[in-house]
């Protein structure tokens, strides 16, 4: 009786305001795995937290139909634990494409951890660090990471007037204002005056009760995707040249009016210093897996400096992190098939631990 093939889970959609946006990497992802090692089944979380197990991608993949750009929500209401554990015979590994909170943000890996199954991408730890910019900032700044100037604001704790003006006093103006636990720019502002700063401190509130307030740099916006358990692997540099005043959500999802170059226009001295400072960063921040980790090149003047680190980053074809791994040597349904080891191999390391006092 031949081996069953390795039940790979591909959750998508969710509850946050990414939900869209982790469709479309679903569909692409589905549409590239490939189908003589992997039994897909793919899941979508609805925005009012029901799970469906979209049988009818299954169906179309199965036929070599295309899926689309986009995944819909639909098919049968799941029992989360099952569909996620799956039958005892057959290997599941899991992989999710949830998109901000939770999704990215250590919930869902909290949930896998407790059902012992095996997943893609960084644990809990790293995923709750990652996606809160404030605390992320935090650890980035111990590990003498290079960054820019930033505050945080708590709703309910500091006065929103006091920060705003100490803002504009220590950093100056313009500003960048970010929900801490938030991605794809969403309720990201430039603000440049003192009105515009409480507007976007207003809508950032909107995502979120912490806010990042960041000093603009006027450096070019590099990223680099890294891979690994332990020592990690990194991507040659690529660039993003944004269509409008900075990366937002409508020049990455909506107009697709930036420009991405890879390998980005770097010296080789200057492409050795990020892609270290990459790995430092996917390390002090715990993450296993995989990241796209961005930095602003300020030059003359800083050099580097870390921007976020992204754990469950954009997935497509035309995205950064895939392009920059094809530039580098791996192909995108190779990179599939590494990231879904991956998982499986720290799975097997972990439940090596021992569980007995």
């Amino acid at each position: 009786m031949p081996t069953p093939l390795l039940r790979l889970v591909v959750l998508y959609g969710g509850v946050s305001a990414e939900h869209d946006v982790s469709r479309v990497t679903a569909a692409h992802v589905l549409a590239a795995a490939d189908r003589s090692k992997y039994s897909l089944v793919p899941v979508g979380i609805a925005k009012d937290g029901t799970w469906h197990r979209n049988d009818f991608a299954a169906a179309a993949l199965e036929a070599g139909d295309d899926l689309g750009d986009s995944l819909p929500i639909e098919g049968p209401l799941v029992d989360p634990v099952a569909v996620l554990t799956g039958p005892a015979d057959q290997e599941t590994v899991v992989l999710p494409l949830l998109h901000g909170p939770h999704g990215e943000d250590g919930t869902i890996q909290g949930m896998l951890e407790l059902f012992k199954v095996p997943y893609v991408g960084c644990g809990v730890l790293s995923s709750a660090l990652c996606m809160d910019k404030g605390m992320a900032k935090e650890v980035a700044a111990h590990a003498d990471i290079p960054q820019c100037r930033w505050l945080t604001l708590r709703d309910g704790v500091d006065d929103p007037a006091v920060v705003a003006a100490r803002a504009v006093e220590e950093l100056g103006l313009p500003l960048f204002v970010k929900p801490a636990n938030m991605g794809s720019s969403v309720g990201v502002s430039r603000a440049a005056s003192a009105a515009e700063l409480d507007a976007a401190i207003a809508e950032a509130l909107r995502y979120d009760d912490v806010v990042v307030i960041e000093e603009a740099v006027a450096g070019r916006e590099i990223e680099v995707g890294v891979l690994g358990n332990g020592v990690p692997e990194t991507t040659v540099p690529g660039e993003v040249v944004p269509g409008s005043d900075f990366y937002d959500y409508e020049d990455k999802y909506v107009t697709g009016s930036a420009e991405l170059v890879i390998p980005a226009a770097v010296s080789d001295e200057a492409a050795a210093q990020v892609r270290e400072l990459a790995a430092r960063a996917f390390t002090a921040l715990r993450c296993t897996g995989m990241a796209r980790v961005d930095f602003f090149y300020e030059e003359p003047g800083r050099g580097w400096l870390l921007n976020e680190v992204n754990t469950i980053p954009g997935f497509t074809p035309a995205s950064m992190f895939p392009k920059m791994w094809e530039a580098t040597g791996v192909a995108y349904p190779d990179l599939i098939d590494r990231l879904v080891e991956s998982a499986r191999a720290l799975h097997r390391r972990r439940a090596r631990f021992s569980t007995e006092h």
